[in-house]
């Protein structure tokens, strides 16, 4: 890691356990049978330890979508050309994509940044760019070492701006034609697996292509096996940056105090390089819901996570993410709005 990503190494911001012991002593005087309400009481809880009270809200939510193309489509990894990346950018930014109407829906704080693009973008979006897409990891390294330290702090910065406007949630989310690849050759590195337990159809690969994706995430590891000793290098030579970003922005929530939830398949290899790069960043996180890509039930099992939803999402962009926020609001409503057995005249369990 290079001297600009020494950031990383920070603190993780300390939970306040007196606020959750509080409130989880309410929960039990709250008119309901103890535990009756499930994961949205763990919810609440897990909430008033990271905002430090025991009523906590959620009005304030701030999503940042990463952008990036990826060299590794030339081997024909994807249903879709990388001019796609691009013109989803303008769609974001015009409102149409299903992120910007569920961030319009949710009242929150909206961003796209654009790390590196093939085709160039004007307008609407936070300019990063670090050259047009990253190169084809079959043949070298993704990206270059300082390539790397710029995508991690973009994500940085992301969190930073957030933290100012006191966003109380963090949501990331990504865009890049061939980030699926990339995302399944760096679980099958970290985890480690076989490419053909975890290569999926990504934006719409028939089983051919979804052998032909396997079989180059088999040749790129190959290719970079004696270079794979550290998290870091693994994430250079066969990651993106959007997924670096949002690695880097996986653990600035943890340094800042700031909750992230993490979204799918590429988002959660995001999540399990952040919590590798910084362990005990994963306290900070909650997992929003279970992707169909086939990888991310190991990746899930990896970081002991149990996503709140299951709902056959496999869209990316932050969306199962997103979709999940109304349930915090839920939990923090239940949470401080019910009355207590003393407050309703009602007699309390024998």
């Amino acid at each position: 890691m290079t001297a600009d990503s020494r950031w990383l190494e920070d603190d993780v911001r300390s939970i306040d356990m007196r606020a959750a012991e509080a409130a989880r002593a309410r929960q039990d005087t709250l008119t309901k049978p103890p535990g009756s309400l499930g994961d949205l009481e763990t919810l609440a809880v897990r909430l008033a330890g990271w905002q430090r009270r025991e009523c906590p809200d959620m009005e304030r939510v701030h999503i940042t979508v990463f952008a990036g193309d990826h060299g590794i489509t030339a081997e024909g990894v994807s249903a879709f050309p990388q001019a796609v990346t691009a013109e989803m950018l303008r769609n974001f930014a015009r409102g149409g994509a299903a992120i910007s109407v569920l961030a319009h829906a949710l009242g929150a704080s909206f961003e796209v940044v654009n790390l590196g693009t093939v085709s160039p973008i004007t307008g609407g979006v936070h300019d990063r760019w670090l050259g047009p897409g990253t190169e084809s990891f079959v043949r070298q390294a993704a990206m270059s070492e300082a390539q790397l330290a710029a995508a991690l702090d973009a994500g940085r910065q992301s969190v930073e701006r957030a933290i100012a406007t006191d966003a109380q949630l963090y949501v990331g989310g990504e865009i890049g034609i061939g980030n699926t690849t990339a995302a399944a050759a760096l679980a099958c590195a970290l985890l480690p697996a076989e490419p053909e337990t975890l290569a999926g159809p990504g934006t719409g690969l028939d089983a051919a292509g979804v052998a032909r994706k396997a079989a180059v995430i088999r040749r790129s590891l190959e290719h970079h096996a004696q270079a794979l000793g550290s998290t870091a290098e693994t994430l250079r030579r066969l990651g993106g940056f959007e997924i670096a970003a949002l690695a880097g922005a996986y653990v600035r929530c943890a340094q800042g105090g700031l909750p992230a939830m993490i979204d799918g398949f590429i988002s959660t290899t995001a999540a399990l390089i952040a919590a590798r790069l910084r362990p005990g960043a994963e306290d900070w996180w909650l997992f929003s819901h279970r992707s169909r890509e086939p990888g991310h039930a190991a990746l899930l099992a990896a970081l002991h996570a149990r996503p709140l939803l299951d709902l056959g999402m496999r869209l990316g962009e932050g969306s199962g993410a997103a979709t999940a926020v109304p349930l915090l609001r839920l939990a923090c409503e239940l949470h401080g709005g019910m009355a207590t057995f003393a407050q309703a005249g009602v007699s309390e369990r024998l």
